[in-house]
């Protein structure tokens, strides 16, 4: 057995803007991870995330950092210990779920003992902005029967209201990416259930989220920031009724798949997302989608390219990946 680790940054124009609460990107910078063993190549792409600590150059060195021990045979198993939860880490553990497919000829729910997966209908990103220029987006996106809004705090209902005149049928999901005050929970949340929105992501910074377990509820309330893997889920039961799943966070598909488990068994619901990657990024997570309340896998429809062959988007509906892309 001969293998080789290569880690490479890569780069995605982004259609437009993508403005979140934190700021606004034209690009999306990833890193793919690719091993080779005998002539077989497995693959997973990472998102490095400043808001966790992560750059480019950190994600690389913690690939790096396990260079000798996955060319030596380090398997899936003794990853979750070699690495912390993380973009590193998943980008590793995906492409160990790839390599070990294409190996043996099986796919990998197969291989995880999951059901063959199916289509899933996934959000579409309204990116904030004014309200008008919401409005405006929402109109190109009135057929799409999920929508997740972008929120920043003052001004939040215009937004909201706005985009409702540009899509009437939709159903929404908001998500403030823990840019509310607890003033800004207590005057939107009632008036959110009014407008029909179904779900209100991280709506305080994760540090101040104890004070969601405290005020009642119109809408469930779904940790992202403050969710990342089977550790974190003890602390949330009280202040969320859903948490987010994102393979960056988690550390790639072994831990998302765990904590899926361990979401269902404390009573959570379950919505599956992503950060900003292509096809080869989502692939793995639409295994963890499936049976999911929610689901938000919109990152290919944002970039301007996608990698060939990417995931079939017909709409907002999404078929399992082939194995020319992934697992």
């Amino acid at each position: 057995m001969a293998r080789k680790l290569t880690a490479v940054r890569e780069v995605f124009p982004i259609r437009g803007v993508f403005r979140i609460s934190r700021g606004a990107r034209t690009e999306s910078v990833v890193v793919m991870a690719t091993i080779e063993e005998d002539g077989v190549v497995g693959r997973g792409e990472c998102v490095p995330y400043p808001r966790y600590g992560e750059s480019v150059e950190s994600v690389l060195a913690q690939i790096e950092s396990v260079r000798s021990a996955l060319e030596g045979g380090l398997d899936r198993a003794g990853l979750q210990n070699a690495l912390t939860p993380g973009a590193a880490r998943n980008a590793v553990d995906c492409a160990l779920w790839d390599l070990e497919a294409k190996r043996t000829g099986k796919r990998v729910w197969q291989l995880a003992g999951l059901p063959e997966p199916r289509p899933v209908t996934t959000a579409y990103t309204i990116s904030v902005d004014t309200p008008e220029k919401m409005e405006a987006a929402a109109r190109e996106a009135a057929a799409r029967p999920l929508l997740k809004i972008k929120l920043t705090g003052d001004g939040d209902l215009d937004r909201v209201m706005a985009v409702r005149r540009g899509s009437p049928t939709a159903r929404f999901i908001v998500d403030a990416n823990e840019a509310w005050t607890a003033s800004h929970y207590a005057s939107f949340a009632r008036e959110l259930s009014r407008h029909g929105v179904e779900l209100i992501e991280q709506p305080l910074p994760a540090k101040d989220d104890g004070g969601l377990a405290a005020v009642e509820h119109p809408v469930p309330v779904c940790a992202d920031e403050s969710c990342h893997d089977t550790a974190t889920i003890a602390a949330l039961a009280d202040r969320y009724e859903a948490i987010n799943i994102k393979l960056d966070k988690t550390g790639g598909l072994t831990e998302a798949l765990r904590l899926r488990g361990a979401a269902r068994a404390a009573g959570l619901r379950v919505m599956v997302g992503c950060m900003l990657g292509s096809s080869l990024a989502m692939a793995p997570a639409l295994l963890v989608a499936q049976g999911a309340e929610w689901i938000d896998l919109d990152g290919p429809l944002l970039l301007a390219r996608d990698r060939e062959p990417g995931l079939a988007y017909a709409g907002s509906m999404v078929a399992p990946s082939a194995p020319g892309l992934w697992g």
